[in-house]
């Protein structure tokens, strides 16, 4: 009911990050528009969470550390699969929920690694995807040091580029490094789940040194 009316030859696009991981989700939007298609920003789980807990230390600078907040036992070395900043990178249980109501051909995986190296890269694999031109290409993204991230340019336009704003490219606080190997342990056998069942693998075991 939100959404605006699409005219043919338009797309409408709507991004909700919660959707993904929102179990009442892939059937409420099937029930909307079968044919839709859906567009899933993934990147390592590790650094997801951490990134996770960061935004939130932002806003509540009073909650626990996120070593304290990571596990059950930090002795026995249990990982709290509960705890949101964690839960939400098991992709693989995600999308086994989306898999119920959408096939793969209709949804595409986006490395969020990748869109940081290479983002007229991706930008050209979701143009490809909903069918449309290449009209967003490399003359679009300078690299912006400071945040650490591509911004977004108009080649014809002076006006300033469209880089990320305060709450994104934050810091990481420092994690104990022992604590960052048991996430990685923990979420390989569901990295692979994942690669397996969307057929991309994303290196993120690779990319972490953890060989």
């Amino acid at each position: 009911n939100v959404m605006p009316k699409t005219l043919d030859g338009q797309l409408t696009m709507e991004k909700t990050p919660s959707y993904f991981v929102t179990n009442e989700a892939p059937k409420r939007i099937h029930s909307m528009a079968k044919d839709i298609k859906l567009i899933v920003v993934v990147r390592n789980p590790v650094t997801r969470a951490i990134s996770d807990y960061t935004q939130t230390l932002s806003k509540k600078p009073e909650i626990p550390t996120f070593e304290v907040l990571a596990f059950k036992n930090r002795t026995l070395g249990l990982i709290d699969a509960s705890w949101s900043a964690i839960r939400i990178g098991i992709y693989a249980l995600h999308l086994e929920n989306w898999l119920q109501y959408f096939p793969l051909s209709q949804i595409l995986f986006v490395s969020g690694e990748r869109l940081i190296v290479d983002p007229a890269g991706e930008m050209a694999k979701v143009q490809d995807f909903l069918g449309l031109k290449r009209v967003v290409t490399e003359k679009h993204f300078y690299f912006n040091k400071t945040k650490g991230f591509p911004c977004l340019k108009k080649p014809e336009d002076s006006s300033a580029p469209r880089c990320l704003g305060k709450s994104k490219g934050r810091t990481h606080p420092r994690i104990d490094p022992d604590v960052i190997h048991r996430l990685r342990k923990f979420y390989k056998p569901f990295n692979m789940m994942f690669y397996q069942m969307t057929g991309q693998d994303f290196r993120w075991e690779q990319e972490e040194g953890d060989k």
